[in-house]
């Protein structure tokens, strides 16, 4: 079966990339023929949005000194393909892309069934173009199979607005099979959607652990320089207070697991994103694992990691909590509040427990994948 994954964009997010690539790696081991929905990236601003734009960035670079471009999508088109060298690299080599110009361009003929997911991709703010794209309403009158897979709100808020709402609800219902990510995510189908849906692992559990060794080992990439793996998206005092602190109770040596890729300040050489692999091969070497990501707690556990999650209310909570409960792993959910100390206690983490728990929810996973 054509099957064509609509997730969001593959840009320099490793988890993002991992769980494209995991979803498509499964479900061509099922004997599937697996694309993943691409558009171009490129950043444009539409002249109907100049009006207020324009006006709003110049009170945020001049007025509340932010340190942002303010002809961003310029900036953007010349600087992404630089700090995302690496990144794409992987992308063109193990992710099977099946590009048009807009979701519009797609044609009934081009697949026999979509699964959209995995990652945030039914949160508004950040889904790229229309939310209602995310329910398959360019293809509403397609003869396909529509499955959604692990796909995610990010939040247990709802942030759908009423016509939002209206019209989603109208879509999903022509769902054959709706999955989520978060627990909190099943309650909120069945309150605002009418649908029933199952809770299922992220697509990047789906596989194992070898099989990101083996894409480390083909890249053959040198150990790291630490022993203390340091993957924090929001970067704050607190964060850094907290890694300071373990290393001086632990002994480990921090290193970091991404660039400043975010970060508008910074000089382009610290934004580059380094490869995946290299990504992937600080989980091997970690003795101990911080971080505010919730694909890093994924490979934590995967690896078999002990890790201390911070929690980052504004790239979503629920979901890492859900994560954690389904793993009994509560305890590493660690609040940064100044001077709070730090109980090492809650990285003693029983393995067995979490094997069985992880093969159980597989088994799960894959009977659902398996109606497609």
């Amino acid at each position: 079966m054509r099957i064509g994954i609509l997730t969001l964009p593959l840009h320099t997010n490793y988890g993002g990339i991992l769980q494209a690539y995991a979803l498509q790696t499964v479900l061509e081991r099922m004997g599937h023929e697996a694309s993943v929905i691409t558009t171009p990236n490129k950043a444009e601003l539409p002249v109907w949005k100049w009006p207020y734009s324009y006006p709003k960035r110049m009170i945020r670079k001049y007025i509340l000194g932010k340190n942002e471009p303010f002809f961003f999508e310029s900036y953007y088109n010349r600087v992404y393909p630089i700090v995302g060298q690496y990144t794409l690299q992987f992308i063109n080599k193990y992710i099977h892309c099946f590009e048009v110009g807009k979701l519009l361009d797609l044609k009934e003929k081009d697949f026999d069934a979509f699964v959209v997911g995995s990652d945030q991709v039914w949160r508004p703010m950040y889904y790229p173009t229309r939310i209602e794209n995310a329910y398959l309403d360019f293809a509403r009158d397609w003869n396909v199979k529509r499955m959604a897979y692990a796909a995610s709100f990010g939040t247990s808020d709802w942030e759908y607005t009423a016509g939002q709402t209206r019209r989603c609800r109208e879509l999903l219902r022509k769902f054959d099979v709706v999955s989520v990510r978060e627990e909190s995510a099943v309650e909120l189908c069945r309150k605002f959607f009418g649908v029933n849906s199952s809770h299922v692992l992220d697509p990047t559990m789906l596989l194992d652990v070898q099989d990101y060794v083996d894409l480390v080992k083909r890249a053959d990439i040198p150990k790291s320089k630490g022993t203390l793996l340091c993957y924090i998206l929001d970067e704050t005092e607190s964060t850094t207070d907290l890694i300071s602190r373990l290393a001086s109770e632990t002994g480990l040596v921090p290193f970091r697991g991404n660039s400043r890729v975010e970060d508008w300040s910074a000089p382009l050489a610290e934004r580059i994103q380094p490869p995946v692999e290299q990504w992937l091969r600080g989980f091997m070497d970690a003795e101990l694992v911080v971080t505010d990501s919730f694909h890093a707690y994924v490979f934590s556990i995967l690896f078999h990691k002990p890790f201390i999650v911070v929690g980052n209310k504004e790239r979503g909570l629920a979901r890492v909590k859900s994560l954690l409960k389904m793993f009994g792993l509560e305890k590493a959910l660690y609040s940064c509040n100044g001077n709070k100390n730090i109980d090492l206690n809650c990285i003693g983490i029983d393995w067995e427990d979490v094997n069985r728990r992880l093969q159980n929810l597989r088994k799960h996973s894959f009977n659902l994948l398996n109606k497609v």
